[in-house]
């Protein structure tokens, strides 16, 4: 009897530093259609998504809703712009966060699907 030990490790995902400014505008909701639909009609469900596939709390987002300048949104934002190497605003993020807190939401979403490039090892020889 023999038994064969499978192991599966994570793919290593590469962070790139491809530009210092945001992959994509504010307003750029042509570039994902079905995404930037979501944030519009259902943005406190897709922030809760985002936040998640970044890496936070699922609900993070929810705390918003008692604030006059949504301070998940901002912080998320700020983030992000540190992870990557994104040149703006403190003033630039919080206009965003506060006046177009959907569109935030999808241009952040759209940042992390762009800088995100998985690595794949190949190995040359078979076994």
């Amino acid at each position: 009897m023999s038994s064969k030990m499978v192991v599966q490790q994570p793919q290593p995902v590469m962070d790139t530093r491809e530009s210092e400014q945001w992959g994509s505008g504010i307003c750029d909701w042509h570039e994902d259609v079905h995404e930037c639909c979501l944030g519009f009609w259902c943005c406190p469900c897709f922030a809760c998504v985002t936040t998640k596939e970044y890496g936070q709390c699922l609900c993070l987002p929810l705390l918003d809703i008692f604030g006059l300048i949504p301070p998940i949104t901002l912080s998320m934002r700020v983030a992000m712009r540190q992870r990557y190497g994104i040149k703006d605003t403190i003033c630039n993020d919080c206009v965003c966060a506060t006046f177009c807190r959907a569109c935030t939401w999808c241009q952040m979403s759209r940042e992390m699907k762009r800088r995100n490039i998985p690595i794949v090892l190949v190995s040359a020889k078979n076994t």
